[in-house]
């Protein structure tokens, strides 16, 4: 069966890496169809009594109860309650926990168990686990901070996207048996890819070969190409233009560089190609892009 992919959303004319609102359900029945994105997401139930169906598996949560789902995985939400009710959804891309999560094995694996569609862990926690902790206050501040858009706003969503996220983190692996352990093969396969991480990020402005990655790595191209796009869920150049599209959104807000010197100073030959694979990637132009960051500072 074929699940409708939801795309990331744009803010301000950006696309968002995270995002969160509060869901205002009128009354029973189906919320949300069966779907999946790239966000790994928390709901957080207001009021009202939910199921959420995971990867096939009902999960029923209410007032009080934190969902956890899965980056990519398949799910819907349903409504249980004549009066509908509301809940906190909160959403974010994997790299905001950790940036470099591609360049990293180290701080990789603690992203890898959310983005895996092998992982197992618990999918609800309930309230009698949520509600004597920070996670509610932070939640609800969140979901404030989106509203007012006070100036840091977005440094504030982060920094506490990271305090929940930590706090799953080890209350996972203080009361899970074997939590992470079905990553250790992913783990090992990304030391093993670890070299070619390192030299895109010295070298990206500069011609990049899978082939040449590969020796690197003491792998045969075939191998290494599989074995990238395997455990890495892209190519191996598609990887490659993350990293430089990622370098030159610093380089458009932070240098007097137009976009013809930025296309060349990431490694891109031609500046119609970067155009388009920046717009592929940001759903913008990089001139648009640039315009669009100076007129938000100034606006701050």
């Amino acid at each position: 069966m074929k699940y409708v992919e939801e795309m990331k959303e744009l803010k301000n004319g950006f696309l968002c890496n995270y995002l969160c609102h509060i869901e205002h359900v009128v009354k029973s029945g189906n919320v949300w169809p069966a779907h999946y994105h790239n966000y790994i997401e928390i709901l957080y139930g207001i009021s009202g009594k939910y199921e959420v169906i995971l990867n096939g598996k009902l999960h029923k949560f209410t007032k009080g109860d934190l969902v956890l789902i899965n980056s990519k995985e398949v799910h819907q939400i349903n409504s249980c309650s004549e009066e509908g009710g509301q809940y906190i959804v909160l959403r974010f891309e994997p790299e905001v926990i950790y940036s470099n999560m591609f360049h990293n094995h180290l701080h990789l694996k603690y992203v890898l168990p959310f983005i895996l569609e092998t992982s197992n862990h618990q999918k609800v926690m309930k309230k009698e686990i949520i509600g004597a902790t920070f996670i509610p206050d932070l939640l609800y501040e969140i979901s404030n901070e989106f509203q007012l858009e006070t100036f840091g706003y977005e440094l504030a969503v982060q920094n506490h996207i990271g305090r929940i996220f930590l706090w799953i983190l080890r209350y996972f692996h203080k009361t899970s048996t074997g939590f992470m352990q079905s990553t250790l093969t992913d783990i090992a396969f990304i030391k093993r890819l670890q070299p070619s991480f390192d030299y895109v990020l010295d070298h990206f402005n500069e011609e990049i070969k899978a082939t040449n990655m590969a020796s690197l790595c003491n792998m045969s191209s075939s191998y290494f190409s599989r074995t990238f796009n395997e455990h890495m869920g892209m190519n191996f150049n598609k990887y490659v233009n993350y990293i430089r599209i990622s370098q030159a959104e610093k380089l458009l807000v932070s240098t007097a560089m137009n976009i013809t010197e930025v296309s060349y100073a990431v490694g891109f030959s031609t500046t119609s190609y970067f155009i388009k694979l920046f717009k592929s990637y940001k759903n913008i132009s990089p001139k648009q892009f640039q315009k669009e960051f100076i007129i938000m500072v100034e606006a701050k």
